[in-house]
């Protein structure tokens, strides 16, 4: 009994069915590393220039250029976290060593501005006059806050074992996105000219254009309104200048973000009646802080991407509500690719019906 031959449109078809089914069980056991590789890819092709200047200066030697540019960035982050980490533990400690000096001082009382508030400042001085003369009910409430405190920093401490996992395994991917990269992009070229024709070449240049913009844009700006930021903290007399220059950095990764950070310090030094200092703070702000968020940040965006400023901005935002952190790329990318894909076949229906 001979077995006859599977039907044409079966044998045709069978290579893409078996592909989907190996890429739905790929997906399974890479479900809980897709962010990890999305950070390793995004930070090798931002750094992708750079490897290719030390291949040319090592002759060629992509194992060697890799590893001292892998090498280098773990050093960097290393050095980063544990810098942040000793000013945050100073910073704490002087911080908590000012609280309990205040709340130790009987003579403690709100600044003039805020206790003439109407209705605010006559509550808030009757509820700090009741905490300060009853010292059970202070004590119940520092109680609270040191567990709940406490909490957190379980949680933290949790959350940072997880972490530091996933920044090694980015780490290790990063290496080899350097040493192979080119050829996994030659592949997609060649896998995405099967669907896309001649249009692949389009889509990838705006995603990576997309990614370079983000990083030039909102994490370089984002870390020089945080270093600009610290220096008005630390010249207004602001305790903790680092450690709020570094959530003005982190906060600016948002557009306007930053604003939350230095607009209620300065409003907190004018209502401790350091009336120049709080007028100097917003000033700066104003003047040097915002126009890096508001002129520079814009031209870098558009310049590098050429994609408008208002995609990039919804596209930050939601992606961050979608993905998280990585959203903070994704969500860019993902609307700057459907803008490509929208313009691109509006330009070949305009040229068919042009034909006809």
């Amino acid at each position: 009994m001979t077995l006859s031959a599977p039907p044409h449109c079966f044998r045709q078809y069978a290579p893409l069915l078996g592909l989907l089914f190996l890429a739905w069980l790929s997906f399974c056991v890479l479900q809980y590393f897709v962010i990890t590789l999305l950070w390793a890819f995004i930070i090798g092709y931002i750094l992708y220039p750079l490897y290719e200047k030390l291949v040319a200066y090592f002759h060629g030697n992509a194992v060697l250029s890799a590893a001292i540019l892998t090498g280098a960035l773990t050093a960097v982050v290393i050095c980063v976290c544990y810098s942040l980490l000793h000013v945050l533990e100073d910073e704490l400690g002087n911080t908590y060593t000012q609280l309990m000096a205040t709340l130790g001082a009987h003579s403690f009382q709100l600044p003039p501005r805020i206790r003439h508030i109407p209705y605010l400042g006559d509550y808030l001085e009757n509820r700090l006059h009741y905490l300060l003369t009853n010292r059970v009910a202070l004590n119940e409430h520092l109680v609270a806050w040191a567990k709940y405190s406490l909490q957190i920093f379980s949680k933290g401490l949790r959350h940072a074992g997880q972490l530091i996992i996933e920044l090694c395994f980015v780490l290790m991917t990063v290496f080899f996105c350097f040493r192979d990269g080119k050829t996994w992009l030659n592949q997609i070229q060649t896998a995405m000219s099967y669907f896309f024709n001649d249009e692949q070449g389009i889509y990838l240049q705006t995603l990576g254009q997309t990614a370079r913009a983000v990083c030039y844009g909102l994490v370089l700006a984002a870390l020089g309104q945080g270093i600009i930021a610290g220096i008005g903290y630390a010249v207004a007399g602001v305790s903790a200048p680092l450690l709020l220059g570094a959530f003005t950095a982190l906060m600016a990764l948002i557009p306007m973000g930053a604003t939350l950070v230095w607009i209620p310090t300065g409003l907190l030094l004018l209502a401790h009646e350091n009336i120049w200092a709080g007028i100097g703070l917003l000033a700066w702000g104003f003047l040097v802080v915002s126009t890096v968020d508001n002129v520079i940040r814009p031209l870098v965006i558009c310049g590098a991407s050429r994609v408008p400023f208002l995609v990039v901005l919804f596209g930050v935002f939601g992606g961050l509500t979608a993905f998280g952190a990585i959203g903070l790329f994704l969500g860019p990318m993902i609307l700057a690719l459907l803008l490509a894909v929208w313009q691109v076949n509006i330009s070949n229906i305009c040229n068919t019906e042009i034909n006809n």
